[in-house]
């Protein structure tokens, strides 16, 4: 037997007694995913973005063992909700324009206290201003640095649309405006080079590309150290104080902890490792979130339906955002239909050996989006579940 063979018939014995559809998340996998990230962050904390796990009690999970601490929100309703839960670290990692949110952040020294907002434009700032229900209450900034990759005089970029801010100068710049206004108080830079962090680059049968991409991502690494410990001192020479630098992402925790000038990591996907993390060469991590959907149908030889799963991840439209079937091992889709919103065909010598009723597992492109899809995650030990806990999205939140 295989170690994905004995591992299907582990979630198959563990969720018996549940229908599909069915989530699961296996905690012996998450939690050697979990002292991988440590052991790659080489004794820089971890900020465990919330959007790749997007369950409380999997979040309480991995903040509660060393080398994890506090947590990269995705929208200020989030922030607040996970601040008034307990959590007393949260830095919102994208500018909001929520005015009720920032009313109540701003007439509450707990949120106030607890929650850091992103920012990379004044007018930001004067968002929050116009938002204000109280005086008195600073609120905690962190600034965002562009990690973009540019060529040829900026006509060539690689990496996310993300911050206006470049330079050191435009930094420094807007870090000044911070310091002299009151009611804010620089606190952070961040940069996440998703380009580096998010893009796997060993492309399974693209070996030229998977060459260019290594290539790219040596040059982005050289180019953006040299950049981001620049923008650090000059930053620090306005903010002297600055209480955290952060940076990375899944794929270049390693690279990113090696820098001097950053002080924490972010990370959230390598918990749960989804199929766009496949395509590494840095790391390896073992899928720990997988979802179930039942065979409800027979059609014909190697093939069956099973109900549902067009669950597609965020992103570039394409092949590589659809889940993808992984237990029992050999399924495919069929081309001419792909993943249903109803219904999905499955090909393979594989189906011949299913009944309906039979669960199919697949694992989502993605990490945290899953949970937008189920209320409950049933956590896995060896053979049982152990604890049924509810996602965001089971306690009546969703956020985006």
């Amino acid at each position: 037997m295989t170690p994905r063979a004995a591992d299907r018939a582990r979630y198959d014995r563990a969720t018996a007694h549940l229908d599909a559809p069915v989530a699961i998340v296996d905690l012996e996998a998450f939690d050697a995913n979990a002292d991988d990230l440590v052991r790659r962050a080489a004794g820089k904390p971890i900020r465990v973005a919330s959007k790749s796990v997007r369950c409380r009690a999997l979040l309480d999970r991995v903040l509660a063992r060393p080398g994890f601490a506090g947590l990269m929100s995705f929208t200020l309703a989030e922030s607040v909700w996970l601040a008034r839960a307990g959590f007393e670290d949260v830095l919102l990692a994208y500018p909001s324009a929520d005015r009720a949110g920032f009313a109540e952040l701003t007439s509450d020294p707990k949120l106030a206290g607890a929650i850091t907002v992103m920012v990379d434009d004044p007018a930001q700032l004067d968002l929050v201003d116009r938002a204000r229900e109280r005086d008195g209450l600073e609120v905690r900034v962190c600034l965002e640095l562009d990690t973009s990759l540019q060529l040829f005089g900026g006509r060539v970029r690689v990496g996310a649309r993300r911050s206006p801010l470049r330079s050191p100068a435009q930094l420094a710049e807007l870090a000044r405006s911070v310091a002299r206004r009151p009611g804010f108080r620089l606190v952070g830079l961040m940069a996440y080079e998703g380009h580096v962090a998010g893009v796997g680059d060993a492309v399974a049968g693209s070996p030229l590309r998977s060459r260019a991409i290594r290539l790219m991502q040596a040059a982005a690494r050289r180019e953006l150290a040299a950049r981001r410990a620049e923008v650090v001192r000059t930053v620090r020479a306005v903010v002297p104080d600055l209480e955290f630098v952060n940076g990375g992402g899944t794929g270049s925790v390693q690279h990113t902890a090696a820098e001097a000038a950053v002080t924490e990591i972010a990370a959230g996907s390598g918990l749960y490792v989804p199929r766009l993390f496949d395509n590494y060469t840095s790391f390896s991590g073992r899928p720990a979130a997988l979802f179930a959907q039942p065979v409800v149908r027979r059609p014909g030889v190697g093939v069956v339906t099973v109900l549902g799963g067009g669950y597609p991840a965020s992103g570039a439209p394409g092949a590589d955002r659809l889940p993808a079937p992984y237990l029992p091992e050999g399924l495919r889709y069929d081309p001419q239909e792909g993943a249903g919103e109803v219904q999905t065909p499955l090909l393979g010598s594989a189906a011949d050996d299913l009944l309906i009723g039979d669960k199919v597992w697949f694992r989502h492109a993605k990490a945290g989006e899953l949970c937008e899809r189920f209320e409950e995650l049933q956590l896995v030990e060896g053979d049982r579940v152990t604890a049924t806990v509810p996602t965001y999205r089971g306690e009546g939140r969703t956020f985006l």
